[in-house]
């Protein structure tokens, strides 16, 4: 998991940054708002962790950037000292995953996450991932497109899971390496490019077969999956 972590607080945020290094969680501490704000224009996560009283924009500035202004439906749980009722209400109502109040506690934090994402990645911690007609069995590599076998190279299926997993969101180009080749591969981003049109050609994520596979310049790619509709209007 690519976890962001949004907080001033010196010791708050290494405690935090620490239970998720210790998780094996790929983690993005930022001491300030806006340099998550100039992180995530570019790059994606799995979930961010912000603080409601931060310098230069507060956590609910925050928030309504990423889902107003850009769309960005990943999970947030804040996390803040502030516990009145309207807080929590205005917090929720505004567009956040979760609330937390400080101090937090390890394991009720690790169980809202879980919680969380559960309900945003239904497919997270599926070991059958079955959409349309593509279907992954996860401890075999093993994956049928109505319902004839197909040859992926190891890389190539984690690739393909992790569109598959995360189906209509936008996913930058490092958080697809962390994911599949890991927090420290010293790769260029190019090998995703080319894994990306490899899995592509040979899954048929086109159009015609119901589904597009978006580049965004800049940015990453996107996996979406149309409907009948938006099929036919695309063209031949």
């Amino acid at each position: 998991m690519r976890v962001a972590i949004v907080e001033d607080d010196v010791v708050q945020g290494d405690t935090l940054e620490q239970w998720f290094t210790d998780q094996g969680a790929d983690v993005h501490l930022f001491r300030g708002s806006r340099d998550f704000v100039r992180m995530a224009g570019r790059e994606s996560f799995d979930l961010a962790l912000v603080d409601w009283m931060l310098p230069e924009m507060t956590g609910h500035e925050v928030l309504r950037w990423l889902r107003e202004d850009r769309s960005n439906d990943m999970p947030v749980i804040f996390i803040t000292a502030r516990d009145a009722e309207e807080d929590i209400v205005e917090a929720l109502s505004a567009g956040a995953d979760d609330y937390l109040v400080k101090p937090v506690r390890k394991l009720e934090l690790m169980s809202r996450i879980e919680a969380v994402m559960r309900r945003a990645r239904p497919h997270a911690r599926s070991q059958k991932i079955e959409i349309a007609q593509y279907c992954f069995e996860l401890q075999s590599k093993r994956v049928t497109v109505s319902g004839e076998p197909v040859e992926l190279t190891d890389k190539e299926f984690e690739l393909a899971v992790f569109l598959f997993r995360n189906l209509g969101r936008l996913l930058s180009r490092g958080h697809m390496l962390e994911a599949v080749w890991g927090q420290t591969a010293n790769l260029a981003t190019r090998t995703v490019d080319t894994h990306v049109s490899r899995v592509r050609s040979k899954l048929n994520l086109r159009p015609d077969n119901g589904f597009r596979l978006v580049p965004t310049y800049n940015y990453g790619y996107r996996l979406e999956q149309l409907s009948d509709e938006q099929a036919e209007e695309q063209p031949a």
